[in-house]
């Protein structure tokens, strides 16, 4: 069959068929040709997008590539409604449409272009936060700023999307952000509570006072940072129950953070009884010197016969734990009291503890009691 047969043989198909018959301006057979090229465009590009994101899946199994993991998770997060709206607008093109059709056409297939563009960047987004959770593990306030980053970035981002949008309906954005100007005063007035925990939130992120996993006491409430949120900042208290904190609040108080402690000064006191011998007192502020000594992880600073109390006399020693941990702190404080313990038992000396000496005079011949 040469082309001139083959010429003769569709036309009288297309008679028989009527693909000449014209539907909405265009005839059957530019309709039929319109369907085909959906369809076909749709295979296409669906094996397209399946086919890189397998092969991209496969060279980030094989090498570790940061690249091709980008690219699969990009593949995954093609929707299929955007790659249909795709392949009705190119077949679309095969016909002659009204403009207001072709413009409706091409409205819709923009919208839908930038949800999926939204889409795409909401990946990139979380794809690019992993990887700086992975790179700062050990670092708990660059955690805190990254999660802080990552909610501004996909806000932002759907607010860039939302206003293209609007535009592309018809919206004109310039007279709509105006408008949301004033009302926005208003708006910031009545909510100036929120917003000024949300602005906090952002200044603890940046300014960093604490950060995640700190223990920090605020007025009379203590406890180790699980969260920072947006409005609010939790602890969890030493007795377990969850305290939860406005940021604006944290900000207006003064906050002690124990975590950043280099090291941490004791000062501590113990009593002897008044009968102890004076060569015995000379030696006890030695004796609490040896026993803090004996520590690996305290730096002794002072001990001295500090005063004469009610029932005891006093001494006063100040030693540094070298560490911030308060398990450590009393580990070594238990260790020194065992130590002064068994030392004082050696050398005879008592601890002193709450007494009365009751005195009984006689006067002409009656007792009296002073």
């Amino acid at each position: 069959m040469n082309w001139n047969q083959a010429q003769e043989w569709w036309d009288g198909v297309s008679a028989r068929l009527e693909l000449d018959r014209e539907f909405y301006g265009n005839p059957l057979e530019k309709w039929l040709a319109a369907l085909a090229v959906v369809v076909l465009a749709l295979i296409l590009v669906r094996l397209l997008v399946a086919i890189i994101g397998q092969r991209a899946a496969t060279i980030h199994e094989r090498t570790g590539s940061d690249l091709a993991d980008s690219a699969a998770r990009l593949m995954d997060a093609t929707r299929w409604w955007f790659l249909m709206a795709f392949a009705i607008w190119l077949g679309s093109l095969t016909v002659i449409l009204p403009d207001a059709t072709t413009l409706g056409v091409r409205t819709a297939v923009t919208i839908l272009l930038l949800l999926q563009a939204a889409s795409w960047g909401n990946v990139a987004i979380s794809f690019l936060l992993t990887r700086a959770r992975h790179r700062m593990a050990d670092d708990a306030a660059g955690l805190t700023m990254i999660a802080t980053l990552g909610f501004i970035g996909r806000m932002g981002l759907w607010i860039v999307v939302g206003l293209l949008i609007l535009e592309n309906l018809g919206v004109e954005v310039s007279a709509l952000i105006a408008g949301l100007g004033v009302g926005g005063i208003a708006v910031a007035l009545a909510a100036q509570n929120i917003l000024g925990d949300l602005f906090a939130s952002l200044s603890i992120v940046l300014d960093k006072p604490f950060v995640l996993g700190d223990f920090i006491i605020v007025g009379d409430f203590m406890g180790t940072v699980e969260k920072i949120g947006l409005k609010t900042t939790r602890l969890r208290s030493l007795s377990g129950e969850q305290i939860i904190m406005a940021n604006s609040d944290l900000l207006q108080s003064r906050v002690r953070n124990y975590k950043r402690m280099s090291e941490r000064r004791i000062a501590f006191s113990i009593g002897v009884t008044y009968q102890t011998p004076h060569e015995k007192l000379q030696a006890v502020p030695g004796l609490i010197r040896e026993a803090v000594e004996a520590c690996d992880q305290a730096r002794f600073d002072r001990s001295h016969f500090k005063s004469f109390g009610d029932s005891a006399l006093n001494f006063e020693t100040v030693y540094y734990v070298l560490a911030a941990d308060y398990a450590i702190y009393m580990d070594i404080q238990q260790q020194i009291n065992l130590d002064l313990y068994r030392r004082f038992e050696q050398e005879a000396i008592e601890f002193a503890y709450p007494t009365q000496t009751l005195f009984v005079q006689m006067e002409d011949g009656q007792p009296a009691v002073h």
